[in-house]
This record gives structure tokens, sequence and C-alpha cells, in this order.
């Protein structure tokens, strides 16, 4: 069996963007997982904010992307949503592989 090798984003052009449709697109999965629910939006932007500091800060890994959110989405306080920081950080690795082209079904493109 052969590692699974990383995946690196590209180097960023305009993280603000990159990040604005990062809020954008996790909400719509957000809402459209169970409910749409104000927090959602309080959700997306706080990871939103998350990805854009570490891309302004140079980071392409979206394995450490990944660690970063899940990490610092810990301190939100979950408890009027459906979801968590491991399912935001997930759906977050998702929008981005799925932005990328890459199944994230299979891990293939």
């Amino acid at each position: 069996m052969q590692p699974i090798e990383p995946k690196v984003l590209p180097p960023s052009q305009s993280p603000q963007e990159e990040a604005g449709w990062l809020q954008e697109a996790l909400l719509e999965w957000l809402d459209t997982e169970f409910l749409p629910e104000p927090v959602n939006q309080k959700i997306a932007a706080q990871a939103a904010r998350i990805y854009l500091r570490q891309r302004m800060e140079g980071e392409n890994d979206l394995g450490a992307l990944l660690i970063a959110i899940l990490t610092e989405m810990q301190a939100f306080d979950f408890s009027k949503s459906f979801y968590s920081e491991f399912a935001v950080a997930n759906a977050v690795s998702d929008l981005l592989l799925t932005s990328l082209g890459i199944d994230t079904c299979c891990g293939q493109s």
C-alpha cells in the first residue's frame, strides 16, 4: 500500500478572494447538509478567517490547513449547531479538493 501523497494548493494570488469563496461555499454546504441556521454564518466566517490567515502566512499544504482549522475551531461554541470542528474541517478539505478537480470520494483526479 502506497502512502497518500500530500495535497498542496497552488500559491495564493488572492487569499481574500479565496477566503470569500470558501466562506460562501461552506455556508451553502452547512445550510444544505442539515438545516439553515444563523450560527452557520458564524461558523463559515470563522473557518474562512482561519483559512485566510493561514494562506497569508504562506501555508499551501492542505493537511496543515485542515489541522489549523480543526484546532482553531475547537474554541468555537458549537452548542447551537449540528456540527463540530471535525465536520467543518472535513467540509473545508472536501470543498478545496473539489475546487482542484479531485474526487473526494476516491481521492483521484
